[in-house]
């Protein structure tokens, strides 16, 4: 056995065991601390056969397990618990040591944390990982910030234990500070938009087609074999062929239709309008979510009138389904057109250097979102590294271009029944804004011109102007 580790772990509830029992089966010699000295002992009892585990029953102990340089990951709740653990060891580290924050932590935190411990001659790395408890155990996606000084020793172990694809680990060094956090963050929120797009596609498939759900099973199993092949699409066809033991029904149908939320989807939201970036897609699935949540608010049908239609019947019906893939294509390019044009913009306001080709490789494997697409985002932004949409590219805007007919017919078909579809209409109202030659917003500045004076730009001249509303004539004079 190693008289050191090379790697530690504090924080070993499931996230954090599995993720240790990775490292070790990856033949890293990993030492172990939590709170309670009993998760530590349950860890080396259950899967010690599994590698080499050095247990530690005290901060001093633990990181008197580790080589040089030392480096922990820290893998506990955000917020105040992450700042306590860090406060526990880190006065016990020495200059180029490394401590790692693998959890959701808010990139705002991450860069603060980094820029404190960079004083301390420590290196901070905030670390988005993505795939669950199982991705943890049998590989990721690993998202890290932190100076590059950080990634040469703690990299390759992280590369190590990624998800690979095509032999290629799905980890990147992503910028410095919060840069990884930052991403992870625009992951989930991605994440949230496809959710909502495939619950709408079932919702649809059942309310205009009248399909149970075993039926729509076998649709989204179809879809998997094509353009649509992703995890999120995967484990929805087992999701609605599953029966409920105690009831018979499908298990869709006992489930409480309140979708919950840990946060990262409003950090996502709340972000893109700090930074100007209009993610509408991403936005409206996180309402969407608090909607279903709602249920002071969602009188049901006894009290709003809908539409005397229900389903389409006959000739409407026929190739209904086909057009639902292709707006569930269509809606989904737009998703991630968005979070990766937030992701653009958070390097340029944080002056982090991220490789939009790099992060749509490393999303290929091991995360929730990884999709067979991701491989032609990964190739668009290699090709045209400022591209400034993934609607513009070849592949994505004649997919799209393909698809508008049948997205148009989807929307109207949905609001024809009465069937909420948030994030197909906007979806195809942010395309119609791209599209657009010119928009109504002039007419807004005009308004805030007329009641607050907030002056115009015009498309004849340079300038900032202003009309003086109230007077007769209404002169018009240069602010």
């Amino acid at each position: 056995m190693a008289d050191k580790a090379s790697i530690g772990v504090t924080g070993l509830a499931v996230m954090g065991r599995n993720l240790a029992r990775n490292l070790a089966r990856h033949g890293h010699t990993v030492a172990l601390h939590n709170r309670t000295d009993k998760r530590t002992r349950e860890l080396v009892d259950q899967f010690g056969s599994e590698g080499e585990f050095i247990p530690a029953y005290s901060a001093r102990e633990f990181v008197d397990a580790l080589e040089r340089p030392r480096q922990i990951v820290i893998m506990v709740k955000a917020g105040e618990p992450t700042d306590a653990v860090i406060e526990e060891f880190a006065p016990l580290l020495e200059s180029g040591d490394v401590i790692v924050d693998a959890g959701n932590a808010h990139f705002a935190d991450t860069r603060r944390r980094e820029a404190q411990l960079r004083e301390r001659g420590l290196h901070f790395v905030g670390t988005g990982v993505s795939g669950g408890e199982e991705g943890a155990l049998h590989g990721p996606s690993i998202m890290p910030g932190g100076s590059k000084a950080s990634y040469e020793s703690l990299g390759p172990l992280l590369e190590d234990i990624s998800a690979k694809v095509d032999g290629d680990p799905c980890c990147t060094h992503i910028g410095a500070d919060g840069a990884g956090h930052f991403v992870k963050m625009v992951h989930n929120g991605i994440e949230y938009a496809d959710m909502q797009l495939i619950a709408e596609s079932f919702d649809l498939l059942r309310g205009a087609l009248g399909h149970e759900p075993a039926q729509i099973a076998e649709v989204f199993r179809t879809w998997n074999t094509g353009r649509l092949d992703s995890y999120l699409i995967e484990i929805t066809a087992q999701v609605l062929a599953h029966t409920d033991a105690g009831t018979g029904k499908p298990f869709v149908d006992v489930v409480a239709d309140q979708a919950e939320q840990k946060g990262t989807g409003r950090w996502t939201v709340q972000i893109g309008l700090d930074l100007g970036v209009p993610i509408s897609g991403i936005a409206e699935a996180v309402f969407a979510r608090s909607l279903s949540g709602h249920a002071d608010l969602r009188i049901g049908s006894r009290e709003l009138p809908g539409p005397s239609r229900s389903k389409l019947k006959g000739a409407e019906a026929e190739g209904f389904a086909d057009d639902v893939e292709r707006a569930l294509y269509a809606s989904k390019i737009v998703a991630y057109a968005q979070g990766f044009n937030q992701i653009q913009a958070g390097g340029s306001e944080y002056g982090w250097d991220i490789d939009l080709g790099a992060v749509a490789s490393i999303w290929r494997g091991g995360c929730i979102i990884r999709a067979k697409f991701l491989d032609d985002i990964r190739g668009a932004y290699e090709a045209e590294p400022g591209l400034p949409t993934l609607l513009t590219s070849g592949g994505f805007n004649a997919a799209v271009a393909d698809a508008q007919d049948s997205w148009r017919r989807v929307v109207a078909t949905a609001a024809q029944l009465g069937i909420p579809t948030p994030g197909f209409s906007t979806a195809l109202a942010y395309y119609d804004g791209l599209r657009a030659p010119r928009l109504p917003a002039a007419l807004i500045q005009g308004q805030r011109d007329f009641f607050g004076a907030h002056t115009y730009r015009r498309t004849d001249r340079d300038g900032a102007f202003h009309t003086a509303w109230a007077t007769d004539d209404r002169a018009e004079s240069e602010a």
